[in-house]
């Protein structure tokens, strides 16, 4: 495993993204557990957790408190793993994915996160999404009051503008750590905030890292190019494939390891429902892309 830093700490260079084992189509828990302590076994060290991650309509906290499980039954070291979780979102009975950023509704929320999650500070705490009912500045002050009382140690935001990274960066200063936008090779909209991170030393975490290359926990089922689009991602992201094919890997890991090659600031957290594609994403942290690998790979 290869590592990257955020906020000072030395991460593994692809996380785990453990959203699937606990929404809809979520595997039974003793796969959920063996697919966190397989990750851990190929040396993942940062798992991306949140507490809006649940079935509709079932009450906040269902893949933290397995995630606290997860670590309770595993048998290897765990002192170095850092768990991040986001607040700010909800799930209600019809599906839908809501935002509440009031600063109080973030400070109760991180303190019922840390309560599940049975830790004595919570790693690291982003703010899931902004909320537009509520003033940007007032969210983030959230998170500030929570890192100077020691509720968390270090402070994220998720689903952000460039000019939001820098007001968030005014108020929390180095305690702010982390960026996590959606970016894919389908999905580039968050090129300015990519930058911009480089720019501030923030870590980039890019979530639905896959798309274009394997459908997310969120996408429906496969369209007719078989990979979860009706738009044909196989054929237009082939290059994936073929470089895939070269390397005797998966496209899954030719893509985690393109995008590392984006940035030094990049930490993917594929998500998975099976040990042996977390074994895989994992893998992708060795994965070494030539000059005429990622010419092929394109921009």
């Amino acid at each position: 495993m290869r590592y990257r830093t955020l906020g000072g700490l030395r991460v593994s260079a692809v996380g785990l993204g453990t959203m699937p084992l606990s929404i809809e189509g979520r595997p039974d828990e003793a796969r959920a557990l063996a697919t966190v302590h397989a990750a851990l076994d190929a040396g993942v060290t940062l798992l991306d957790t949140a507490d809006s991650y649940h079935l509709p309509g079932d009450g906040p906290g269902h893949n933290e408190r397995l995630v606290a499980r997860a670590l309770a039954t595993y048998g290897g070291g765990r002192a170095d793993v850092l768990v991040a979780t986001k607040g700010g979102r909800g799930r209600p009975a019809d599906g839908s994915w809501t935002v509440n950023g009031s600063p109080r509704h973030l400070k109760a929320a991180a303190e019922a996160s840390l309560k599940r999650l049975g830790l004595e500070a919570i790693g690291l705490y982003q703010l899931h999404k902004p909320d537009p009912a509520v003033p940007f500045e007032d969210s983030v002050g959230a998170l500030r009051d929570l890192l100077d009382a020691g509720t968390i140690r270090l402070a994220g935001i998720s689903n952000t503008t460039a000019g939001q990274i820098r007001r968030a960066h005014a108020i929390l200063g180095d305690r702010l750590v982390c960026v996590q936008n959606q970016y894919s090779p389908a999905v580039r909209d968050s090129e300015p905030e990519l930058r911009l991170c480089a720019e501030l030393g923030l870590a980039f975490l890019p979530w639905s890292p896959l798309g274009g290359i394997s459908r997310s926990s969120l996408d429906g089922p496969a369209g007719p190019s078989g990979d979860g689009t009706a738009d044909g991602s196989r054929e237009r992201f082939g290059a994936f494939h073929a470089v895939a094919r070269e390397h005797g890997v998966s496209p899954q890991q030719v893509c985690l390891a393109w995008l590392s090659r984006r940035s030094p600031t990049v930490i993917p957290i594929p998500g998975a429902s099976r040990p042996r594609t977390a074994r895989d994403s994992a893998g992708a942290a060795d994965l070494v892309l030539s000059a005429e690998d990622l010419a092929r790979l394109g921009p």
